[in-house]
């Protein structure tokens, strides 16, 4: 497929697709009131519900699926499909411990392929970089499937091998068949993004208009050109962009994202309701007893409202879930700003220590570098911030 990339067929996109998904869940649950005891077709309607929510990303979807696989789980016991889709719900929300419990319920789980790609998704998670390294390079070389090279990808994209990492994603677009397009257009914002983080613009509009035509309307590629806008300085087209997706998605980290432009852009007038609405949903998902939005609670008080302590807080609670040089930075920028310099280099250090290749990183490394008086690490960092992407202090979305 890379080498028609210029000739990509407009097939059906986002709405076609999400319109078969409830269709598809529609026609089960009418089929599993008459036959509430059918394993097999509550195992695919979890499955088309999963499918549903990841296309959407609205929580009361993802909500429907945890209800759909608790509830087969109950009646049925821990079939192996059904915890399998729970482990990879709960790993998309950060449960990582979950993710491990739920490979146990069915102990032949680990073994399978499946799993042990999941495994490898959790050595990167919790900062064994080696251990993902090795699990994904033996699981290609089993089977090249096209995501365990993006996951492959994905690990020399954020520790150093940025031309490895597109010529990775090349390789996975050219297993795909002409039916994946959602799975090309992911790959393309991936690439995209590559590009984007070493302050490529044009490159990075590239690939966002490839997978914007080969499959059109999908909100999350509209995502990436609104980020890509603000960083150009075209603010108000970004801000009319992100304002249409918010409306189809009601995202909180968009709702962030648009109040940061705001804050960016000077008008803090207008940024704050914006705010107000992600904060809202950031707390209320902690008091349910979710975890994914640890992270962006310590973004949001280290950047968009200063709070530090409360920055501290999140900060320490999403590391203890899973240490890794994301964690650890965003550790790192916290403390910093609580006055908490000597602990803040030390997260910074930890962070470095893993051979993560990012500007921002190390933009931040400078920073808290320079407060010490270590002038020449200070000077180092900044430099190598400035080769990787001499744009890096452009407006960019927390990912």
């Amino acid at each position: 497929m890379a080498a028609q990339a210029n000739h990509v067929p407009r097939l059906p996109g986002y709405p076609e697709e999400l319109e078969r998904a409830e269709n598809d869940i529609v026609a089960l649950e009418a089929r599993l009131e008459c036959q509430p005891a059918d394993l097999e077709k509550r195992v695919r309607r979890a499955y088309r519900l999963f499918h549903r929510a990841s296309l959407t990303g609205i929580m009361v979807h993802f909500e429907a699926v945890e209800a759909a696989i608790s509830e087969t789980i109950l009646k049925f016991g821990p079939k192996e499909d059904l915890c399998l889709l729970k482990a990879n719900l709960d790993f998309r929300f950060h449960r990582v411990a979950e993710v491990r419990r739920d490979l146990e319920m069915c102990p032949r789980l680990a073994g399978r392929f499946e799993g042990r790609t999941l495994l490898a998704d959790l050595d990167f998670q919790e900062g064994h970089y080696a251990g993902a390294r090795a699990a994904l390079e033996a699981l290609i070389d089993e089977n090249c499937t096209w995501d365990n090279l993006a996951r492959l990808a994905h690990w020399k994209g954020k520790l150093g091998g940025i031309a490895e990492a597109d010529r990775l994603y090349q390789e996975a677009e050219d297993l795909l068949t002409a039916k994946q397009m959602r799975s090309y257009t992911w790959l393309e914002l991936q690439r995209g993004m590559l590009a984007f983080r070493r302050g490529d613009y044009a490159q990075a509009r590239m690939h966002y208009e490839r997978a914007d035509k080969a499959y059109p309307c999908y909100w999350h590629t509209d995502e990436h050109f609104a980020e890509l806008l603000a960083a150009e300085g075209r603010f108000e087209e970004a801000e009319a962009l992100l304002q249409k997706v918010i409306a189809r998605t009601d995202k909180p980290e968009l709702q962030q994202a648009l109040g940061e432009l705001y804050l960016f852009t000077g008008r803090p007038q207008y940024a704050e309701p914006w705010l107000d609405r992600a904060l809202k949903t950031y707390l209320e998902s902690v008091r349910r007893g979710d975890v994914h939005y640890f992270h962006h609670l310590a973004d949001f008080y280290s950047d968009a409202r200063r709070q530090s302590g409360e920055a501290v807080k999140w900060a320490q609670k999403d590391i203890e879930m899973r240490s890794n040089f994301s964690t650890q930075a965003t550790m790192a920028w916290a403390l910093y700003n609580d006055g908490q310099l000597p602990r803040a280099l030390e997260y910074i250090r930890l962070a470095l220590s893993s051979g993560v290749q990012e500007a921002g990183i190390f933009s931040m490394a400078a920073t808290l570098f320079d407060a010490a008086g270590e002038n020449a690490k200070s000077q180092s960092y900044a430099q190598a911030a400035s080769q990787i992407n001499a744009k890096h202090r452009n407006f960019h979305m927390h990912h």
